[in-house]
């Protein structure tokens, strides 16, 4: 199960910076607007201290770890959903992830020339959030007319039902608030899935801080907590530049670098982390001597669909799953030696998967 991100935000923020150090790689980070032109794509690791105990454990001859998809994307700005600038070559890469991460810049200086003159990051973040709804609100407007004729005279399936969904979500984005902020039924919401409406999806607002703030909220970051909590947005503080300083380093060097600075986890992990949480993710295992591998899924899947996960036939030939808890796993030192002690279960179809989870599947097809 991939799971994708996008790094947006206006131009000069930072969001090249993070993707730098998100991804070890170096795509061009420059002073000035539209750095970044075509999307650049980097696979970033998950790290999981339960994945390493295992493989301590295991031994495996290879070890997959779970992972996230960023993509970096070209600075938004003010009229991008009419066109300007970058216009509808960024809105068009943004619709295909699952998650935004919006980079407000919350530190002054002027090496790195604010794109609007001025440092106002609510001002930033209402810039880019009317841009997402304005683009929704163009894709609303262009299918309402036709699906409303459909409900009308009746010559299409679910039109009814879809005009009705539109409506309520046109009506949200005309106030300027987001898609998600509509009340739609669970089949009104079925039904306008696939427009993937950008309002919909769910935004952390990365918050991206000088080095000299580290440790402490400065009052662009206080501004901006206040502001996400009223809106139910989940924000992370980061220091970009020096994540990106220490991107390169083992993780032994890394960790002595951070802890000079008073920094107990990594902003990056912190952010990949909320990620994970927003989107209702968690992690299950296989463990053996050929590989050791993280796999993800989302809470509340059973036994069968995460079988599918790892292969199709898993899943259509399901028959048991047989599951050690991680702690019993690590307190026993493997799965024979858990399953002897009587702590490996066997579940079936109805079984709901849950975070942690050491499973070996039992198919036939």
């Amino acid at each position: 199960m991939g799971l994708t991100a996008g790094i947006v935000g206006l131009p000069n923020v930072g969001k090249s910076t993070l993707f730098n150090a998100l991804t070890k790689s170096h795509v061009l980070a420059a002073n000035y607007p539209f750095a970044t032109i075509d999307p650049n794509v980097g696979i970033v690791e998950v790290k999981d201290s339960r994945l390493d105990r295992i493989v301590e454990i295991v031994k495996p001859r290879n070890v997959v770890r779970a992972a996230v998809s960023f993509t970096d994307i070209a600075g938004l700005v003010k009229g991008a959903s009419k066109g300007e600038g970058l216009g509808n070559h960024f809105l068009s890469h943004i619709r295909d992830v699952d998650a935004i991460c919006q980079v407000v810049r919350c530190f002054n200086g002027t090496e790195v020339i604010p794109y609007t003159g001025k440092i106002d990051p609510i001002d930033d973040i209402e810039t880019v959030n009317l841009e997402l709804v304005l683009a929704d609100l163009d894709v609303v407007e262009k299918r309402i007319a036709r699906v409303g004729k459909q409900a009308q005279l009746k010559t299409e399936k679910d039109a009814e039902t879809e005009f009705s969904a539109l409506s309520k979500i046109k009506a949200v984005l005309d106030e300027g608030k987001f898609a998600k902020t509509a009340a739609l039924t669970e089949e009104e919401a079925a039904l306008i899935k696939n427009y993937s409406f950008l309002t919909m999806k769910p935004m952390i607002y990365v918050l991206n801080i000088s080095e000299k703030d580290l440790g402490q909220d400065n009052v662009y970051v206080q501004t901006v907590k206040v502001y996400a909590s009223e809106n139910n947005i989940r924000t992370v503080v980061i220091s970009a530049k020096i994540e990106e300083e220490v991107s390169g380093l083992d993780d032994e060097t890394k960790e002595m670098f951070l802890a000079d600075l008073g920094i107990k986890e990594s902003g990056l992990d912190q952010l990949v982390r909320l990620t994970y949480d927003l989107l209702g993710l968690a992690t299950y295992f296989t463990a053996g001597e050929k590989e050791a591998k993280a796999w993800t899924f989302r809470k509340g899947m059973k036994a069968p669909q995460c079988a599918g996960i790892i292969h199709t036939d898993f899943e259509r030939g399901f028959i048991r799953a047989e599951i050690v808890a991680y702690e019993d796993f690590i307190a026993y030192g493997g799965l024979l030696k858990a399953r002897d002690a009587g702590k490996m279960r066997s579940e079936g179809k109805d079984y709901v998967f849950k975070d942690g989870d050491i499973a070996l599947f039992r198919f036939n097809v």
